[in-house]
């Protein structure tokens, strides 16, 4: 089942649960893809979607001072694929990355951004780099 479908399943549990803030957060994600110039949206483009969202909302709370979570946040990552951790993406850059390939280290961010998709932060695999 798509992501696009799942969030659908989910606002109408959230609509029979009478869970007002959650219905809304589902409603403002779903209207994000009203945007975009195709009906059906690819589960990628659903993450990506969510992903900015996230990224603006934790924008705001860190200038109001309003600390690093909310509910907006929590029902959002929801739909977000576990993040690759700082340990896994060394441990694959160790076994499948020869670095004689590149000029430099930083050449290699693209197959690894490749291999991990969507399911990796830029930022922290260039920490990563800089720290082999």
């Amino acid at each position: 089942m798509g992501l696009q479908v799942q969030m659908k399943k989910d606002l109408a549990a959230a609509m029979k649960e009478k869970d007002e803030e959650k219905k809304s957060i589902l409603r403002v994600i779903m209207g994000e893809f009203g945007r975009m110039d195709k009906k059906e949206i690819s589960d990628n483009d659903v993450i990506q979607i969510v992903k900015k969202l996230v990224k603006s909302e934790k924008e705001v709370l860190a200038q109001s001072g309003g600390g690093k979570s909310n509910r907006f946040i929590e029902v959002a990552e929801g739909y977000l694929p576990r993040m690759a951790t700082e340990a896994e993406i060394a441990e694959w850059i160790a076994v499948n990355i020869d670095f004689s390939q590149f000029n430099n280290k930083m050449q290699a961010m693209k197959p690894i951004m490749a291999h991990f998709g969507a399911s990796v932060d830029g930022n922290l695999v260039k920490k990563v780099l800089q720290g082999t």
